[in-house]
């Protein structure tokens, strides 16, 4: 924290709405200053270059560069206090798995956010070197080899279910949705089968089709169909395309041609 008796805060979030609630919340502290506010990670990085914060509310999912990547850029040795913002709640997981101060899911009410205020000022006040620590030890793990997502959280019909990404036979796009199906269980989770194309890992995860992805485990059989495409029939029986303009994957993935 810097010598100053306030928190200097920065707020990244692409929706002006966000970053005017969260600057609203803020700005009756007398603890806190606000230093600025970004839409996107490149400004992001720039601005903590510039006025280095002590404290980062980081919205997660943003165009271009995201809050996990804005993190892995960052000097590990000013590492400032982050609070992760996110409206989709497999973020919360893997916020925790690189040791985020902690997180807000949109949308998140005045009580949850003073609570989160709280805990980043007992951490910053006390000058927490453990914290430091666990959050450059974490990004060092990330340097050093990917971070896929191991499990998704999604609340349906009043209930939360985590799914291990290891049970996910196969998934579907519908509209702006994603339809898991893990045996004769399937879930909607509001993402874009693109977003979580690049948070899978690829080397159990395949896109065959722009609107499917499959876990090559559940792969029983590949007949040749019509026009270069396959057809791909999984050990429950479903049957899938695999279309020419994803095949060269398969073969990467196979290290040979079909």
């Amino acid at each position: 924290m810097s010598s100053s008796k306030c928190i200097r805060t920065l707020i990244v979030d692409d929706e002006s709405l966000a970053r005017e609630r969260i600057r609203e919340m803020l700005e009756a502290d007398p603890e806190i200053e606000i230093v600025g506010d970004c839409a996107n990670g490149k400004e992001a990085l720039q601005a903590i270059s510039k006025v280095k914060p002590d404290l980062i509310f980081l919205d997660v999912e943003m165009p271009g560069i995201d809050g996990f990547q804005v993190l892995q850029s960052l000097d590990s040795s000013a590492m400032p206090a982050v609070i992760f913002v996110t409206a989709y709640d497999q973020y919360a997981v893997r916020a925790f798995d690189i040791y985020a101060l902690d997180y807000l899911l949109k949308p998140f009410d005045r009580e949850r956010f003073e609570r989160s205020v709280r805990r980043a000022k007992e951490q910053l006040l006390e000058k927490s070197d453990s914290m430091n620590e666990r959050i450059l030890s974490a990004l060092e793990q990330i340097r050093t080899r990917p971070v896929h997502l191991e499990r998704l959280v999604i609340k349906m019909n009043g209930h939360v279910f985590f799914i291990k990404a290891g049970e996910i036979d196969w998934l579907e796009a519908e509209g702006n949705y994603v339809r898991l199906h893990a045996g004769k269980e399937s879930y909607l989770l509001r993402d874009t089968i693109s977003a979580l194309e690049a948070q899978l890992d690829p080397k159990q995860f395949l896109r065959v089709h722009r609107s499917a992805i499959v876990n090559i485990d559940r792969i029983q059989e590949l007949q040749p169909w019509f026009h270069g495409e396959y057809r791909i029939i999984l050990r429950e029986g479903v049957q899938l395309t695999l279309s020419r303009s994803y095949r060269e994957k398969l073969h990467e993935l196979l290290g040979r041609p079909l």
